[in-house]
């Protein structure tokens, strides 16, 4: 089953350590993010990937030594695709029913 809202190891690049602290360099359909491993295939949503915080990965990668832009290129493979199959099919002939009772 598709986790829309958490991190799944599927999207881990690697991990890094920053200031003493382990951190997993993911990617999603967004780009990249810094996560902790707290996260990881559980199925809550992780507030890393959709926080305001995003926009300092660039500056906290290139702190480490690490090139934004080949390694969201280079795993732009584990973006994970999500389908909309699991939503229900509406009935029309139900529908147009449901508008005539007013």
């Amino acid at each position: 089953m598709d986790n829309r809202f958490g991190t799944t190891s599927g999207m881990v690049i690697q991990t890094v350590m920053e200031n003493g602290q382990e951190f997993c360099l993911a990617i999603d359909e967004r780009g990249l993010y810094l996560t902790s491993a707290n996260y990881l295939d559980k199925n809550l949503a992780d507030p890393h990937r959709y926080s305001g915080s995003r926009a300092t990965t660039k500056a906290r990668l290139l702190a480490l030594d690490l090139d934004p832009v080949r390694l969201a290129e280079a795993n732009a493979h584990r973006i994970p695709v999500y389908t909309d199959e699991a939503k229900k099919k509406i009935n029309p002939i139900k529908a147009s029913k449901r508008g005539l009772r007013g």
